[in-house]
């Protein structure tokens, strides 16, 4: 499909198998707390973000960025809306940027970062295509555990200088589970503006119905067992690849996989009064002392476990 970076197998089985072998089991190594902060630090050079400068961890895992010494702090906040044995999120990519970057348009194909988003929930790419596109220099993702289950709230702190015309809108992505590439973003960059041309903050508030659920194009949803993101499928990049555009999504396939199994018997999104999820975007005060490196060790304490079964797996 396309598609050049992918989550690591181990990190993906954790993530995506159907075992939920991370939220059920919770099986947490022990690690140096030192090794905890290093480890933070290469993932944010490995996610090209040049600016990062801390990692934080707020009701989950979540990576964040900043530039300035005096900054304006932002909490975004992501509530699952859906109903219990409804659909999940993948970490929710976020953005800050000056209007500019497009994440996709309808009846256009995907780019490779949001083809590897919405097929195997990796952000990597559309990071890397977001840098590259001059829009924006702070980007991250709102991790849960580390999905965003049903009824679940993540939040991740960002610091921005709201002076910076590339403070002054937000964009999000995020791949719902269990699917083969279906998803949720804004097609449209001037969505989300919380900055004003001085500087003034204006936040965001909104809930993604079910109805904006869309289809990537990339991968037929065949629903099968070795290609249904956190369905059964194992390893990333395994669907069919359907060579089509980004649509609307029609729906899970009544009577199919998804909507016959027990654990996804309330995920039909295209039902009336389905909610995704509510997203809001506020500015608050520093967090409090000691909450960062509490949050730096339950973050570490994850990536490395997800290096540890790397390891086995090799």
């Amino acid at each position: 499909m396309g598609s050049t970076q992918f989550l690591a197998k181990s990190q993906f089985n954790l993530i995506f198998s159907s075992e939920f072998k991370f939220i059920k089991n919770k099986v947490i190594p022990s690690f140096s707390a030192i090794k905890i902060f290093m480890l933070s630090q290469k993932i944010a050079i490995s996610l090209k973000a040049r600016h990062f400068a801390s990692a934080t961890l707020v009701s989950g895992l979540a990576l964040i960025t900043s530039t300035q010494v005096e900054a304006a702090t932002i909490k975004v906040t992501v509530e699952s809306l859906a109903p219990e044995n409804g659909t999940f999120l993948t970490p929710v990519w976020t953005g800050f940027h000056d209007g500019s970057f497009d994440i996709y348009n309808q009846g256009e194909a995907a780019s490779p970062g949001l083809e590897s988003l919405a097929e195997d929930g990796d952000f990597r790419t559309l990071s890397e295509e977001f840098l590259a596109s001059g829009a924006g220099t702070v980007d991250g993702a709102v991790f849960g555990s580390p999905v965003i289950a049903p009824n679940t709230t993540a939040t991740a702190i960002f610091e921005l200088d709201e002076t910076l015309p590339s403070s002054r809108y937000f964009s999000y992505a995020s791949m719902i589970l269990p699917s083969n590439d279906a998803f949720v973003a804004n097609g449209n960059p001037l969505a989300h503006r919380i900055f004003d041309d001085n500087g003034e903050f204006i936040g965001a508030d909104f809930i993604i119905a079910g109805n904006e659920v869309l289809d990537a194009g990339t991968e037929v949803n065949d629903e099968g067992t070795t290609t249904t993101a956190f369905f059964g499928q194992e390893e990333p990049n395994t669907g069919v690849t359907e060579g089509g555009t980004v649509q609307i999504h029609p729906g899970f396939i009544p009577g199919g996989r998804i909507l016959s199994s027990d654990r996804f018997a309330n995920a039909d999104f295209t039902q009336n009064g389905y909610n995704v999820a509510r997203i809001t975007v506020e500015q608050v005060t520093t967090p409090e002392p000691g909450i960062t490196l509490g949050l730096f060790v339950l973050g570490g304490i994850y990536l490395l476990a997800n290096r540890q079964r790397s390891r086995f797996n090799q």
